[in-house]
């Protein structure tokens, strides 16, 4: 995500066009990666798939991947977008939850339609919360 940086910033909103030599490097090695192989496994619904998803402190991203005859997980879709000034303040619990959300919202129409329970990967503990039924008052 850090190589795609520059050129995220260039296309903001009352951001002045400016392409300059760390633009260049960044877009040639952009195209070299994707470029280099294969990158991008063909969606297959009746394959397992999963999200594996992370936020930082100015951005967040994922992978939709699926398990191939091979074996081995190839990525199907990737999502990468900056928060914004707000979403930046929030706390790292609530980054990776809005993550997921994303990525959901995202590749919806690939996991809805999905023969297998799909998984969600992360690496924020603090999220496991969210995975048990809470008692909503005490009586």
């Amino acid at each position: 995500m850090s190589i795609a940086r520059s050129l995220q910033d260039m296309v903001k909103k009352d951001q002045k066009w400016d392409w300059m030599k760390r633009q260049e490097k960044a877009s040639g090695e952009l195209k070299r990666r994707f470029t280099k192989e294969l990158v991008l496994a063909v969606p297959d619904l009746n394959k397992k798939m999963r999200m594996e998803v992370n936020a930082l402190d100015y951005t967040m991203g994922g992978v939709l991947s699926m398990e191939c005859k091979d074996g081995l997980w190839r990525p199907v879709t990737f999502l990468s977008k900056s928060l914004n000034e707000t979403k930046r303040n929030y706390e790292i619990h609530d980054k990776e939850m809005l993550v997921i959300i994303r990525g959901l919202e995202n590749w919806r129409h690939l996991l809805e339609g999905a023969k297998f329970k799909f998984e969600i990967w992360i690496d924020h503990k603090n999220l496991e919360y969210f995975m048990k039924a809470q008692k909503l008052n005490q009586q």
